[in-house]
């Protein structure tokens, strides 16, 4: 009987009758230690190329050790990138080479943070100290300026000159020639209610003329971004009479939930031909501060900003007007008001009246107030 079925499973029998198969002889230890040898050559000779193929691709770059000494102002202009700023920092002394530079740009996450502007840095640093005195907020150099809602030319020149290095002298120059302004034509050439209120970074090197040039282009952009030009229009005035009734609210109003208010009732007064009889236009021309009145002798002086005198609006803006009385006089409220009151200089609390005989009681509260109020609250 066959047993090809055990051959099958057990893949043949395995008797007395069927050698074991020999075990390859072995090399001799000699053979071993010379291959191995040629693999450890082989080895050091390929790391050496390596060596010698990555210094030529990334060859080492000089860079200076540590923070650096002395001081220097440098510029990192807007949009520069890694191989610029490298390239400034070397012509500038700051660090030894570009590359060392460059290359840290390129793989470290810091980098992103730099920004432009002048920073006040160090001759002799480290590409790593140079980066990390590029992200420090404290090593850049500027000035701020920050011209308040309703200033004056005067006043923008004084905040200007107290807070920067620009003299007065050099404002008053340019405010003496116009042209350099960039005003639009409806300003005929006065720049009045044309500096816009807000905070101006001023950078070593800033002009008279640039900063102020940028106070300008701040009142034609947000004037573009509020449509005054067709918002004016539809209630019957100018863009150039928008913007004086809304410096004239600066003034006049003492809460900004007044401001549309206060707008109405210039609007009325104006509707009816009612003179304005504003204080503000007065002591525009009279220079007083301090208080909000004025006196007789100031109510009667000749001037085209004298609205006790003259109907309408005054000729020009008395201030810089911000963005929110700006939308106030583009968006009075409704109301049939024609005066208005403060009757609490502190507060600010205003009365508003539709007849001269509830305008006169609220002048009487006025009068209440000032006899105990704080002494200088009312003159």
């Amino acid at each position: 009987m066959s047993d090809s079925g055990l051959d099958l499973i057990t893949g043949g029998p395995s008797g007395p009758g069927r050698r074991r198969a020999e075990a390859p002889p072995r090399k001799p230890w000699g053979r071993r230690i010379v291959a191995l040898l040629v693999v450890v050559v082989l080895l050091v000779g390929g790391y050496k190329a390596f060596g010698y193929a990555k210094d030529r691709l990334f060859p080492s770059v000089e860079d200076y050790s540590g923070q650096g000494t002395g001081k220097v102002t440098v510029e990192i202009p807007s949009g520069a990138g890694g191989q610029q700023i490298a390239n400034i920092l070397k012509k500038e002394g700051v660090v030894k080479s570009a590359e060392a530079f460059y290359r840290l740009s390129l793989s470290d996450n810091r980098f992103p943070a730099v920004q432009a502007g002048f920073f006040a840095l160090r001759k002799q640093m480290s590409a790593d100290a140079a980066l990390g005195a590029l992200i420090d907020k404290g090593n850049r150099v500027q000035s701020t300026v920050t011209i308040p809602e309703g200033a004056r030319v005067d006043q923008v020149v004084a905040a200007v000159a107290s807070s920067t290095d620009i003299t007065e002298a050099d404002l008053q120059a340019v405010l003496d020639d116009p042209e350099q302004l960039d005003l639009p034509a409806v300003a005929q050439g006065n720049p009045e209610g044309y500096l816009f209120p807000a905070t101006y970074e001023v950078p070593p090197g800033t002009t008279a003329a640039g900063l102020l040039q940028q106070m300008v282009a701040k009142t034609v952009s947000v004037a573009q971004d509020l449509d005054i030009g067709t918002r004016a229009k539809a209630l019957g005035y100018t863009g150039e009479e928008i913007l004086t009734v809304a410096s004239i609210l600066e003034y006049e109003a003492k809460a900004d939930e007044d401001y549309a208010k206060v707008a109405r009732v210039l609007y009325n007064r104006l509707d009816d031909g009612m003179p304005l009889q504003l204080d503000s236009t007065v002591s525009y021309v009279s220079g007083r501060k301090g208080d909000v009145f004025t006196t007789e002798e100031e109510r009667n002086a000749e001037s085209a900003y004298n609205t006790y005198q003259n109907p309408g609006l005054p000729p020009g803006p008395i201030g810089s007007p911000g963005e929110k009385t700006i939308e106030a006089a583009l968006n009075p409220a409704q109301g049939s008001w024609l005066y208005f009151v403060a009757v609490n200089l502190e507060t600010g609390e205003t009365v508003f009246s539709d007849t001269f005989a509830e305008h006169n009681r609220a002048v009487a509260q006025l009068q209440e107030y000032c006899k105990t109020a704080p002494d200088g609250v009312c003159g």
